[in-house]
């Protein structure tokens, strides 16, 4: 008898039924509440370490959609500060390049005026040598023909090159030919075949030159 009762004990695990008289009938069948909670699965328990780390996962999605927003703002801000000096830039590149035009066109207008009275002398010497035979009023006119050019070159910058009694450059010098000179004169420029000129200070066209040499 003693052995049946510890078999009977073990064939519950050492756990003691329990009759719920809410779950069940009086013949041990279930009731309607207690088929529902038959039917319906344990709740899982969460605990505290896992309510905290969904916390703080919410916290973290919460701050990178954060960042995120203000990653968005702030290149929409970049994009239209870019947008606004490219259209600046463009309109400053607009103004400087009509600025320059209008310069160049002033420079123009104002060299062509010089030069509207080379052209009226020039003129005149002409009309003077039609009418008078003499070639020192053909000469008069052509010499102040020269000067009033000379002028006109002068008054945009444009400068002739010393030559003749210069010691012979060949950064401003072209030597045409040379001649056998005193030593005082050898490396000196002798003749000048054509006026060299610069613009500004830089070299328009060498002079023309001969040169002198050693007998």
């Amino acid at each position: 008898m003693t052995q049946e009762k510890v078999e009977e004990f073990d064939e519950f695990d050492g756990k003691i039924p329990v009759m719920d008289k809410r779950r069940f009938n009086a013949d041990g069948s279930r009731t309607a509440e207690g088929e529902a909670a038959a039917a319906k699965p344990a709740e899982a328990v969460k605990s505290a370490a896992e309510t905290a780390l969904e916390l703080q996962l919410k916290a973290e999605i919460e701050r990178r959609e954060a960042a995120e927003a203000k990653l968005i703002g702030v290149q929409a801000k970049f994009d239209e500060a870019k947008a606004a000096i490219e259209k600046e830039t463009q309109e400053m590149r607009d103004r400087m390049k009509r600025s320059l035009e209008d310069r160049a066109t002033q420079a123009q207008f104002n060299f062509l005026t010089t030069l509207l009275p080379v052209l009226d002398t020039l003129n005149l010497a002409v009309t003077a040598g039609e009418t008078d035979p003499s070639v020192e009023h053909l000469r008069d006119g052509v010499v102040g023909t020269a000067r009033l050019f000379e002028q006109a070159l002068g008054s945009v910058g444009v400068e002739p090159i010393p030559a003749v009694g210069e010691v012979f450059d060949p950064e401003l010098h072209e030597a045409v030919d040379m001649i056998p000179v005193g030593p005082e004169d050898v490396g000196k420029v002798i003749q000048e075949y054509g006026r060299g000129y610069k613009l500004n200070g830089k070299l328009l066209r060498p002079a023309r030159v001969q040169v002198g040499k050693g007998e």
